[in-house]
């Protein structure tokens, strides 16, 4: 045997927004079982959503360290304690807070200063762009961590690069993203506003070319996805783009523990046995299970008409709602007269944060009505469950395409307009077809049959020997070599 090489310190700054963070968290736990040291950067705000469910995991490396470091709330002119994405409805708010976190830069150095071990990598969200500078002062790699998949990036790239947009004059006219391995045909009304109004120079679209920009400066990306689930986009974005790319997902799959499972994220809304007595009482597949995620806003005349799709479909559900207005007082007038008396014991309504990938593993849980979120897409194709989707803003109307027309897991439910608040666009007769399309018809049973081929590949793809384990074991010896 040689020498010891010196012990890999990988330091995590994730972009202050749930969807972002547990990834970041769950890839932490990966690099550690690795015996890797490891340290989250964040603010005090967002600290939680680390420490909680860092408690109660038993370590089989090293812990993670959390450090902390201030938000400048006051110089960027944002309120005291608004820390999170997910604070930030307004397009302008959300790009103050973007600016707000171009602050960080400084802070992040000093934590650097300090680390002991010294650290060796800098792993940092693609909307973080200073990274790239503050690796380059200690002449350490910066990985990108992208919070979605080779295919979205692929679909991202070729729409900057091509403009295939412009071909069309009509807002819901289809055209083809071109140069990619399969046709896929999208409107202009599922794009970001400023890129259908065809602006010039928004600072929305200057924040994500910055942001691309550092990205091709960096060392390369890691994404949360596996080989077997979009080997081409893989292998194109590796070849045409020329990016080297780690994928060592699905990183949900390190919280092998309920206990673990049900600490991801905020404090649930709902305790776990209460969650779990309930899925133990209805037979396998027959649940249907509705999330927007983290971010979506829905407005109360689309939670009417949600409410009634699912009565009309005589499915039992468990329905994640977050119920606050802009001034962030509870409204419950969404609901249907009687509904929830109607609906006792045949469905269970979570106000809040719910345990997420614990629900979506139960037996009993047979669909998913998603808002085709990476990270909740990711959790259901490895629980294998089948999904109604419903994109509303980012780049969920790619990852609606990948999951429709390329795994043929999923059913569209409609949803035609790019907007982070789903105004009420779907009806409830379409949510009901589309629920019992999944949930009873023949079509459900192959879609099911499918999915449960991906939740197999998924659970090899980060066992000994697996593409994702492999991808994540050369990319440490990489480091290490690197250092050495």
């Amino acid at each position: 045997m040689g020498t010891e090489p010196q012990r890999l310190h990988v330091v995590f700054i994730p972009l202050m927004a749930a969807g972002h963070m547990i990834p970041t968290l769950d890839i932490a736990k990966l690099f550690a079982a690795h015996h890797i040291k490891t340290t989250i950067v964040t603010t005090p705000f967002n600290a939680p959503t680390f420490l909680r469910p860092l408690r109660s995991y038993s370590n089989v490396g090293p812990p993670v360290d959390v450090k902390v470091i201030p938000f400048p709330s006051k110089e960027a002119g944002l309120p005291e304690g608004l820390e999170n994405f997910e604070h930030f409805t307004s397009d302008e708010m959300s790009l103050k807070f973007l600016r707000a976190t171009e602050l960080l830069k400084e802070p992040l150095v000093q934590v650097l200063e300090k680390c002991d071990p010294k650290a060796n990598c800098l792993v940092a969200d693609m909307l973080l762009p200073f990274a790239t500078e503050v690796a380059a002062i200690f002449d350490i790699p910066r990985l990108v961590f992208h919070g979605t998949c080779c295919f979205a990036l692929c679909v991202m790239n070729a729409f900057l690069k091509y403009e295939p947009h412009k071909s069309v004059s009509n807002n819901d006219e289809e055209f083809v993203i071109p140069h990619l391995p399969h046709e896929i045909k999208i409107t202009k009304m599922q794009l970001i506003d400023d890129i259908r109004q065809n602006k010039q120079n928004s600072d929305m679209i200057d924040v994500l070319g910055r942001a691309l920009e550092s990205v091709s400066k960096s060392y390369g990306v890691i994404v949360n996805s596996f080989y077997g689930l979009e080997p081409e986009y893989a292998d194109y974005y590796r070849k045409v783009m020329g990016r080297k790319t780690w994928q060592i997902g699905p990183v949900s799959l390190c919280n092998r523990e309920n206990e673990d499972k049900f600490q991801r994220g905020k404090e649930s809304s709902i305790d776990e046995h209460t969650c779990l007595k309930w899925l133990d009482s209805k037979k396998p597949n027959s649940v249907i299970y509705i999330c927007f995620g983290s971010l979506t806003e829905v407005s109360p005349l689309q939670l009417h008409e949600i409410a009634k799709g699912l009565e009309a479909s005589e499915q039992d559900f468990i329905w994640v709602v977050r119920i606050s207005n802009k001034n962030g007082e509870e409204n419950d007038e969404f609901l249907p007269n009687g509904f929830e008396d109607r609906m006792k014991g045949k469905g269970l309504i979570i106000k809040g944060w719910a345990p997420q990938v614990l629900i979506l593993d139960h037996e009993a849980v047979g669909g998913f009505i998603t808002h085709c979120g990476w990270n909740s897409t990711l959790e259901g194709i490895s629980c294998g469950v089948p999904m109604v989707t419903w994109p509303a803003f980012a780049e969920q109307f790619y990852i609606e395409k990948l999951v429709t027309e390329i795994l043929k897991t999923g059913i569209a439910v409609g949803s035609k307009l790019w907007s982070r608040t789903v105004e009420c666009s779907v009806k409830w007769e379409d949510i009901k077809e589309a629920v019992r399309r999944l949930m009873v018809g023949e079509e459900g049973v192959e879609m099911r049959i499918r999915a449960m081929k991906l939740k197999d590949m998924a659970r090899m793809a980060i066992e000994e020997g697996g593409s994702s384990h492999s991808e994540l074991s050369s990319l440490i010896k990489e480091l290490s070599n690197y250092n050495a």
